[in-house]
């Protein structure tokens, strides 16, 4: 006889699944991938290390699982304003706006799912949404062209460009190199909110120029 899962169970399944993904993801947010292995997760989510394999066959699959959530999380909220309502130029502002500012209030998240070295099954899947950032910002400045507001250009490549250039701005180089990247995260994290506006400010100007703007706001 086929044994199969009741409601009940799977109910149980998926809540010990998602609760895994969530103590995860805490662990990243305060220490990085590195900080996320088995036993510290089994500890924080209240279960025996065993436990963790039973959803993830690997500590790789895990640390997938909790890039693709949390990306996807970031992801929808980019996207969702390059699908908001205003013209071209006024949606790219508010997306550039929204990924910087989420980058800089959790510094140590951003610098793990942007350039945080990791094992290649999580490379893949920061490509792909490398890839999928591109895509909005390309739609994007396709339509600010549509409509004239843009310069013509290859939107292909602006759209890679400005992917790049955030990723640099937000999380790449902080501090002198004689400053450990711990300390230059403890830098980041004790900007004050007048710093962090004015590093937007910074990087939404820059936006603007790279898709050539042919007016200003």
């Amino acid at each position: 006889m086929v044994y199969r899962q009741t409601e009940h169970t799977k109910a149980k399944k998926a809540g010990t699944r998602a609760r895994i993904l969530k103590e995860a993801r805490q662990l990243v947010t305060e220490g990085g991938f590195m900080a996320a292995a088995v036993a510290p997760v089994a500890k924080r989510s209240g279960i025996a290390t065993g436990t963790i394999y039973r959803h993830f066959p690997s500590k790789a699959e895990l640390v997938a699982e909790v890039f693709r959530h949390a990306t996807e999380h970031e992801l929808q909220a980019v996207t969702a304003e390059t699908q908001s309502d205003g013209t071209a130029q006024q949606r790219l502002i508010k997306a550039i706006e929204t990924f910087a500012l989420r980058a800089l209030q959790a510094p140590r998240l951003a610098y793990a799912l942007i350039a945080e070295p990791v094992d290649p099954l999580v490379e893949k899947e920061r490509l792909s949404y490398r890839f999928a950032y591109a895509q909005a910002f390309e739609d994007l400045i396709n339509e600010g062209m549509e409509q004239n507001e843009f310069v013509p250009q290859n939107a292909s490549i602006t759209s890679a460009a400005l992917v790049g250039m955030l990723a640099e701005a937000l999380v790449g180089p902080l501090a002198p190199e004689a400053m450990s990247y711990e300390e230059q995260l403890n830098e980041r994290e004790s900007l004050t909110q007048e710093h962090k506006q004015q590093l937007v400010n910074a990087i939404t100007a820059l936006s603007l120029r790279a898709v050539g703007l042919k007016s200003q706001p």
